[in-house]
């Protein structure tokens, strides 16, 4: 399978992008075979040009696993991109090299997707690897946005975690964005709507893409029936300023992009102002690093956006789910730990 998938079509492939990540390969790796089998599955790794022994490794000791070698580093938007061009499936599933899937994970997701096609993508309820009774942080039981273009979580708001006690469990599925981390995906609407914008290069291309899923008609959801647990910060730790000003530059990004031009000016004009407060709390914290960064993100954004040219007609923003409220009001000032919506 190297370079190009040649196989008996399936209903859903597994991709792990990998770039020379083997010693997380060999934590997680063994695992996501073991329960990611099946008539109707495959587990694939595409390999982003490595030159650890990740390509050999997974040959030698996984053959089960199918393998997509691309020739060079391609990041993560634009290897995904061409991996998934390659694989020849009904459903795509954008799993992390770090992320620790459970007995049956995936059947519950494919059911959900076969059962609901007005959906585009899903994610499942995605808790800690670390401290297993909690949500984790890059997604928990599923994302959405605030008035000022904030991402959120229910189980997650801000450095807010929640334990997951099933308080998720029985309300509707629909949200905003689900998590790159275990992101499922209709592979034709994907590539109708262009894959994840590789420049982002890293940060946030899920939400993105999940804009343009919402816009394009479709919904996203979370499957709470099914359930991983993710490592996170396996790339950038929070409170990495290259983290910090990729959020921001990439949040600015997305919003323009995904909003009616004259409600997009409106929005970022607004987090022109809540992004100066939190420029002003990293400084009363001495943290020049991420508060460069945030000048940064906005230097940017601004020489980035001319890149977009195309805006959506509707204004899908305020109608969502939290999309009204302000998270950092919620939180920072009525101390809140939950996002009431």
């Amino acid at each position: 399978m190297k370079g190009a998938v040649e196989m008996e079509r399936k209903k859903l492939g597994v991709i792990i992008l990998n770039w020379n990540g083997l010693k997380l390969l060999k934590e997680f790796l063994p695992i996501a075979s073991r329960f990611t089998r099946g008539e109707a599955v495959d587990l694939i790794v595409a390999d982003n040009g490595s030159t650890d022994g990740s390509v050999e490794w997974i040959e030698s000791r996984h053959p089960e696993v199918k393998v997509i070698a691309l020739k060079n580093n391609y990041g993560f938007a634009e290897g995904y991109n061409r991996a998934i061009s390659k694989a020849d499936y009904e459903y795509i599933t954008l799993l992390n090299s770090d992320v620790e899937v459970t007995e049956h994970w995936w059947q519950p997701i494919l059911d959900f997707m076969e059962n609901n096609p007005d959906v585009g993508s899903t994610q499942p309820k995605i808790l800690s690897y670390r401290d297993r009774n909690k949500f984790e942080y890059a997604g928990a039981a599923g994302g959405f946005l605030d008035a000022f273009g904030y991402p959120f979580c229910r189980g997650r708001l801000f450095d807010s975690i929640e334990e997951d006690n099933g308080q998720y469990d029985s309300i509707s599925p629909d949200i905003t964005w689900a998590s790159g981390a275990c992101l499922t995906v209709r592979r034709d609407l994907y590539l109708k709507l262009g894959g994840l914008d590789a420049r982002f290069f890293a940060h946030m291309e899920e939400i993105d893409l999940c804009l343009r899923i919402l816009n394009a008609g479709y919904r996203n959801c979370v499957v709470t029936s099914s359930k991983v647990y993710h490592v996170g910060g396996a790339s950038l730790k929070q409170g990495n300023p290259q983290k910090t000003y990729l959020n921001f530059r990439n949040n600015l990004l997305l919003l323009h992009k995904n909003l009616p031009e004259k409600r997009g000016k409106n929005v970022l004009f607004k987090r022109r102002l809540a992004d100066t407060l939190a420029f002003g709390m990293f400084l009363l914290k001495g943290d020049i690093p991420n508060a460069k960064a945030i000048l940064k993100a906005h230097r940017d954004f601004k020489k980035m956006r001319k890149e977009y040219t195309q805006f959506p007609k509707k204004d899908i923003l305020s109608t969502l789910p939290g999309g009204k409220g302000s998270a950092v009001w919620q939180h920072y000032i009525k101390r809140n730990k939950t996002f009431n919506f």
